[in-house]
């Protein structure tokens, strides 16, 4: 009966939202549920192993644009949350979420070195009477076969001393509609009691919760969401390049056909994937998959095709500088338009941007980029070499002539008029230049 005992003394800290609560990674996921939870009263201690970002976060400076200082500083003085590198505050939690990066290797296998770091600390400072919930995207079996042991290792037993659960991040930072609060969340624990206090815990502070039968379904869900939109745009985006051949617009297609009011769904091409699930995420799956001998083999080639598409963009490019200049790549100056992986954020994580820079760069282009979220990136070019490059501002754009632009993100806040204001070859990735009356003797579709 001591179990229940432990049950029901998590179960009533929830409902009186008297449990504190420890966030474990705060990036994009983190940080706003982290914010999330001080608004519904929860104090929240924040763990990272990144001092600079503990400082910075201490101080009121958020660099996560779902989450403004303004509520950050706000969740401070009324000291609902605190940031740390000291994993020793674990056991003062009695809910304990691990939303740490689950990246791939190089030849793309599972990374979970996070997850393993984050869970062998936890177990040095767990105690009796605590949940603990892993939010970071992996394959099916891991909160079971991977956390659990290592949580074990403390001499806790799950179900009996301690609780698990998981429950899948479903964070689309720069989305102005749905967030951390109203986006449902998915959840399942180890067994029963575990099921139930997670549930108990996120419907606490979340406006819809959905319980599945078990661990491996949770984590497959997630999985299946994102293999769900990268095998559909690496559908849409094998058929730009065929339609391209055919002199077909793509857009125009694509557009006709959401006319249809059943059986379609509209996907949109682009330059490549990124962020860290799109890409990621279905070779998690892929890699569990394989283990049964049961490859799933459209994975393998949405993937192919999309992680092709910035080689498709510079042939474009190179083509069209070709064709309509009489330069080669290696005596061109581009401008990127753009560098994050999607519009109206900062983040530049797998963005093809990245990709498209470095490989002009080996080209011998001279190479700008400008970009209202992102100051400066780093890239990697051939030899290990890396280059810091710094966003140009559109009163450089206005005074410099390029030979080709190359829009890459579309963001709402760029001064179009100011960036084409020179008539160069505009290289549209993204259809910005019909959406936004560009005017340009030239204009690609890539």
């Amino acid at each position: 009966m001591e179990h229940l005992t432990t049950f029901n003394t998590i179960r009533n800290m929830i409902e009186s939202r008297t449990a504190t609560v420890d966030v474990i990674g705060l990036g994009y996921v983190g940080l706003p549920l982290s914010i999330a939870l001080t608004d519904s009263e929860y104090n929240v201690i924040g763990l990272d192993v990144d001092v600079s970002k503990v400082y910075e976060l201490n101080s009121g400076i958020s660099r996560i644009e779902a989450v403004p200082s303004k509520s950050l500083c706000a969740a401070l003085e009324r000291k609902k949350f605190t940031a740390t590198t000291d994993f020793s505050c674990i056991s003062d939690c009695n809910v304990i979420i691990i939303c740490v990066p689950t990246p791939l290797t190089e030849d793309k296998q599972p990374d979970t070195t996070f997850i393993n770091s984050a869970c062998t600390q936890i177990s040095k400072n767990l105690r009796a009477g605590q949940l603990i919930v892993l939010e970071s995207t992996s394959y099916p079996g891991t909160t079971e076969e991977l956390v659990k042991p290592l949580l074990e290792a403390s001499g806790l037993l799950v179900e009996a001393d301690i609780f698990l659960a998981f429950s899948p991040e479903r964070e689309d930072p720069g989305n102005k509609s749905f967030n951390t609060k109203n986006i449902p969340k998915v959840v399942s624990g180890y067994r029963e009691f575990s099921t139930q206090l997670a549930t108990a815990f996120y419907s606490s502070f979340l406006s819809d919760v959905v319980p599945v039968r078990n661990l491996r379904t949770a984590e497959a869900v997630k999985l299946t969401e994102n293999t769900f939109r990268a095998v559909n745009i690496g559908l849409i985006n094998e058929l730009k390049i065929a339609f391209d051949a055919m002199d077909i617009d793509i857009w125009e297609v694509v557009e006709a056909a959401t006319t249809k009011p059943f059986g379609y769904m509209p996907f949109y091409p682009g330059p490549g994937l990124g962020g860290h699930c799109i890409p990621v995420d279905p070779h998690y799956l892929n890699w569990k998959a394989k283990t049964f001998h049961r490859p799933i083999r459209i994975i393998e080639v949405a993937g192919q095709v999309n992680q092709a598409m910035p080689t498709y963009v510079l042939e474009k490019t190179a083509k069209a500088l070709e064709s309509h200049k009489g330069l080669e790549l290696s005596k061109s100056s581009i401008l990127i338009v753009g560098v994050s992986y999607k519009e109206n954020i900062a983040d530049t994580r797998e963005s093809p941007a990245l990709e498209i820079i470095s490989r002009l760069i080996g080209a011998g282009a001279t190479v700008h980029y400008t970009d209202p979220h992102v100051d400066e990136i780093v890239i990697n070019t051939t030899g290990a070499k890396s280059s810091l490059i710094r966003s140009v501002s559109t009163v450089k754009i206005i005074h410099t002539q390029y030979d080709a632009i190359i829009l890459v993100t579309d963001h709402d806040d760029f001064d179009y008029s100011a960036i084409s204001g020179g008539k160069p070859i505009i290289v549209d990735t993204r259809n910005a230049a019909r959406k936004r009356n560009l005017s340009s003797d030239i204009i690609i579709r890539a």
